[in-house]
């Protein structure tokens, strides 16, 4: 108790935060780069299917009779996938090929489909924009498994849970006292541009907290998914012979959505892309105050003795 309270009101001398301080400050050195890149390449590709879907050519089709109507298009479509519903038909173009969105209500969200039809046979030619321009394939494949396939998806792994402990740690140390808590929430836009780097961390760390720390965690998930549901299974095995869902499928299909944010709507795509960008804030200002703190403190010394 007489730690927890020492803690409360002067943390600064509690040995188990300075240790966290430590803590936090090496693994965010070994980890930046890191971060950093994970961030940019993260925020880059939220609008994937979108930036695909802009650069992407409907087929030109041959016309073969006479052009089907949305009707008659949507019941080809309902007859290939009895189990999804037509939920629009774009044919405004007689020598392109029909877009026909579909959907499926499941229990982890609306699961929506785009496939092209030739408008005069209501043949399905396919995905709509199936093939991502390269460069977008390459920063995807970055983000996953650092261009490594399964290795590299192990150390993305590894590199969320370091992710995590930078989170912990650096909840504890942002706490500064009953007295001055409160400065960890504000940025001083008129104060120097040192004290402006510490507030911005502090507040950028303080506000964006819950969204990184959920990044961390379902990215351990998407490195590790068959740890993740035997954990899962552990806690509340599933149902033999039953139709329910089981309690690993939906946490799964949860952790997986939520990481990507692409379910939730055009807003939700926005807000991930800026906000993504926040572990690479913190990163640059975390690497200032350590060049401001330790760095220039010594080659400043190094300088002297020299004289």
């Amino acid at each position: 108790m007489a730690i927890l309270s020492q803690f409360f009101r002067k943390p600064q001398s509690v040995w188990t935060r300075r240790a966290l301080f430590q803590v936090h400050l090496w693994v965010g050195i070994g980890t930046g780069l890191y971060v950093l890149m994970i961030s940019l390449s993260g925020s880059a590709i939220v609008f994937r299917r979108e930036i695909a879907r802009v650069l992407w050519k409907r087929p030109v089709v041959t016309r073969s009779g006479p052009l089907m109507s949305s009707e008659q298009l949507g019941a080809a479509a309902k007859n290939l996938y009895p189990r999804l519903t037509v939920v629009s038909i774009t044919n405004d173009n007689p020598d392109r090929a029909a877009i026909i969105e579909m959907a499926r209500s499941t229990n982890a969200g609306e699961r929506r489909r785009e496939r092209v039809f030739d408008p005069y046979t209501g043949k399905d030619l396919g995905p709509v924009a199936p093939d991502e321009p390269k460069f977008l394939s390459w920063l995807v494949s970055l983000h996953d498994d650092l261009l490594a396939e399964h290795t590299g998806r192990i150390i993305n792994g590894i590199g969320a849970i370091l992710l995590l402990a930078l989170c912990v740690s650096g909840a504890v140390i942002w706490w500064q006292g009953s007295s001055k808590w409160a400065r960890g929430l504000t940025i001083r836009w008129r104060a120097g541009w040192l004290r402006f780097n510490w507030d911005l961390h502090s507040a950028v760390g303080f506000w964006m907290f819950l969204l990184v720390l959920m990044w961390a965690v379902t990215g351990s998930y998407l490195a590790f998914p068959s740890e993740w549901t035997a954990a899962i299974d552990a806690i509340r095995p599933p149902v033999p012979n039953s139709s329910e869902q089981s309690l690993a499928d939906a946490v799964t299909a949860w952790l997986a959505r939520v990481h990507f944010g692409r379910a939730y709507g055009t807003t939700v795509k926005w807000v991930y892309t800026i906000l993504g960008l926040a572990p690479a804030v913190l990163f640059i200002t975390g690497g200032i105050m350590w060049w401001n703190r330790v760095l220039r403190k010594k080659w400043s010394l190094g300088d002297k003795s020299k004289l």
